[in-house]
């Protein structure tokens, strides 16, 4: 039986306080992670595996500083919070982001149920782009307010929506509902995610880290800087020294030194040229 590495994880993301199961703790972890971890796809974009079990998973996002997406981050986090006697369950969405209204789409992205005193809580530290960095209360129709974005949870049904307030504007992020997931429903979503020719983690670079202040966000060479008062930088990215850079430096992320990497960044970079 493997013992999950809490301290490593904890010193990953920098925590340092209390390890009860309280609100505090989770707030504080969930906004620890998703500021210590960068999200990315470096991984599907080489054609590399994916690996979900708790030991690929320590390997790569606690020891070798590097970042992955939502079944990676959410696992993690999961192990961690079991670790911590949270009582934690495994949900999956429906991606709505970015589709037109009513396009049908898998059950690709993963979530986290947690019930703490009698109150339910969603976790998400793998969205990317517009992650939580904040857990949410599971009541609908409720505006919550987040170290950056305002949430709100929309139900209709046994399912809920989980809407994002983007300037003025409600957009919708994803939906889902509380049927828990197994082991292997992540396995098959994460299959499907990381090798169908179609998948966007397979066709092009994505990559989202935040800080108090900012969002980061990259899609193949087109960096974006969101700033929480409202105003977007964009920045193209013409060379694979750039993109580079902009991945250890903006991201944070500790890269593998492999030629097939630096191949990838300079076939994207000529591409859009």
């Amino acid at each position: 039986m493997h013992t999950f590495d809490l301290d490593g994880y904890l010193e990953r993301i920098g925590y340092s306080g209390p390890q009860t199961p309280t609100f505090g703790t989770l707030a504080q972890i969930h906004l620890r992670h998703t500021e210590a971890i960068p999200f990315e796809n470096l991984n599907p974009f080489l054609k590399w595996p994916v690996s979900l079990d708790v030991r690929s998973l320590e390997q790569k996002l606690i020891r070798e500083g590097r970042g992955g997406y939502c079944f990676e981050h959410n696992l993690l986090l999961r192990h961690a919070l079991d670790a911590l006697g949270f009582e934690t369950t495994g949900l999956a969405a429906r991606v709505l982001w970015k589709r037109a209204p009513g396009e049908p789409s898998p059950r690709t992205h993963m979530l986290l149920l947690v019930d703490l005193n009698d109150r339910a809580y969603i976790a998400d530290v793998g969205f990317g782009g517009l992650t939580l960095t904040a857990p949410l209360r599971l009541d609908p129709d409720v505006e919550q307010r987040t170290p950056h974005e305002t949430f709100r949870l929309v139900k209709s049904g046994g399912q809920f929506t989980l809407e994002a307030r983007i300037r003025s504007d409600w957009r919708a992020l994803y939906r889902f509902d509380l049927q828990e997931q197994m082991d292997a429903d992540y396995e098959v979503a994460n299959w499907y995610a990381s090798t169908h020719p179609q998948s966007p983690f397979v066709t092009g670079l994505v990559a989202a880290r935040h800080d108090p202040l900012r969002r980061y966000t990259l899609r193949d060479n087109e960096l974006a800087i969101h700033h929480v008062r409202g105003r977007t930088e964009r920045l193209r990215l013409g060379a694979a020294a750039d993109l580079l850079a902009a991945l250890e430096g903006v991201f944070r992320l500790r890269l593998p030194r492999s030629p097939e990497l630096q191949a990838a960044l300079e076939q994207l970079t000529a591409q859009a040229a």
